[in-house]
């Protein structure tokens, strides 16, 4: 070594010397996110990181502190300006200087803050997360949603020990009426970097039963602008407008905005204003339904009087309207016998020409059927006679008989007998002297 060793807290000297005497390092502004914020013997300590807006990936962090004379200060401008003090998870606009301990290392004393950043950072986080959901087109999706008529089964998604639940069961279940509802307290944290997450989870179980809900409820009572700030989440943002049911939220005061006022499909100011809604909604309902029963009444009733009136009208026409309907049904009685007597007519005439037709074609039949033997018998006379034994006589034939019968061949004939020969006229008695067969 060409020189002597430093002493460690030799060298820290060295570079808390080099941060204090260079000007760049002492009273500037520099944003950061608040980590670790917390309170000891009045001071107040904390880290600033710096987080990758893409991954958020954390890319620097420092310790830093707010010493008791300035915190006490610092922590009244910043109520007043954001309605909530210092604490983890807000983005700063902070101002001083670099500070460096031998022991403790490098660090950041704070001795002024801008509240106004803060609420403007968390603005721009909320318009960019609005403008995110408008791109993607989903937006409108939940507002477009139609409400039930009658809201009675309810998600509410809410922290159990919160006033704002307690305020809204209590104008929810003690309306004047006396509306019967049905909600169901889904717990979630309802603050600090948890929100998100837990309201998701709890419409993730909301969906799970989704059958059994008319709406879904997310409301918390009023608080600092900053205790709002977890519900300026994107992730969170995007369930509630894709969300199947309507979703009404009342989250802080008139005053408050967060993104899911700008999505949900009601936004009422606080948890109060949330269950007076659900019951107006039922109070409209209930009068919808007196009104349509009233209207019914009157027009039944109206339509009984009109009935009765034609009744009483049909009645004295009913007289008049019978001589007239027997005088129509008479004339129309008799056209039918007319009409009747008239086919009659016809279909007599047509069956006895019918009948007519069919003696004449059974008597030219019979008459065929008769003449056809009698004119085979004539012509069969005519042969008889022709073949007769007269007619055969009269052409010079003769008949020889023997005791009677007709001899047909000389050999029935002997010598000796008699026989008698009959001629056309007269007859010649005979006796065989010789027989040459």
């Amino acid at each position: 070594m060409e020189s002597k060793p430093l002493t460690l807290s030799g060298y820290q000297q060295m570079l808390g010397d080099t941060i204090r005497m260079n000007p760049a390092l002492r009273g500037v502004w520099i944003t950061a996110e608040l980590s670790d914020v917390r309170v000891a013997g009045g001071h107040c300590y904390m880290e600033l990181i710096e987080k990758d807006e893409l991954t958020g990936q954390v890319l620097a962090k420092m310790r830093a502190m707010i010493w008791s004379g300035q915190y006490r200060v610092l922590q009244g401008k910043f109520l007043a300006g954001t309605g909530n003090g210092i604490s983890s998870g807000l983005k700063v606009l902070v101002y001083g200087s670099a500070n460096h301990h031998n022991v403790y290392g490098l660090s950041f004393s704070i001795t002024d803050i801008d509240p106004s950043y803060t609420i403007g950072d968390m603005e721009r986080q909320r318009r960019e997360i609005i403008e995110k959901l408008r791109k993607e087109g989903i937006i409108d999706l939940n507002r477009n949603l139609d409400f039930p008529v009658l809201p009675q089964k309810i998600a509410v998604i809410s922290a159990s020990g919160a006033a704002g639940y307690g305020d809204f069961m209590d104008h929810l279940l003690n309306s004047p009426e006396g509306f019967a509802f049905y909600p169901l307290l889904v717990e979630a944290t309802m603050q600090g970097e948890r929100t998100a997450g837990s309201v998701t989870d709890a419409l993730d179980f909301v969906e799970s039963t989704i059958d059994f809900w008319d709406c879904v409820v997310i409301i918390r009572g009023g608080g600092a602008t900053t205790d709002l700030h977890g519900f300026d989440n994107y992730e969170l943002a995007r369930r509630v407008a894709e969300f199947p049911l309507p979703v009404v939220v009342g989250i802080g005061h008139e005053r408050d905005r967060n993104v899911l006022d700008e999505i949900a499909c009601r936004r009422c100011k606080t948890p109060t204003a949330v269950a007076d809604f659900l019951v107006e909604c039922c109070r409209e309902a209930w009068s919808k339904v007196l009104s349509d029963v009233r209207d019914i009444t009157d027009y039944v009733s109206e339509r009984m009087h009109g009935e009765k009136l034609r009744l009483s009208n049909l009645e004295n026409l009913l007289p008049a309207r019978v001589a007239t309907s027997v005088i129509r049904e008479g004339r129309r009685l008799d056209d039918v016998r007319r009409r009747v007597e008239n086919a009659a007519e016809r279909k007599m005439k047509e069956e006895s020409m019918r009948v007519e037709m069919n003696r004449l074609r059974l008597m030219n039949s019979l008459k065929s059927i008769i003449e056809r033997p009698l004119l085979k018998l004539h012509r069969m006379e005519d042969m008889l006679r022709v073949l007769s034994p007269e007619n055969i006589l009269k052409r010079g034939y003769s008949i020889t008989r023997k005791n009677g019968k007709a001899v047909f061949n000389a050999s029935e004939l002997k010598v000796g007998d008699e026989i008698i020969t009959t001629l056309h006229n007269g007859e010649i008695k005979s006796r065989i002297e010789i027989n040459k067969e």
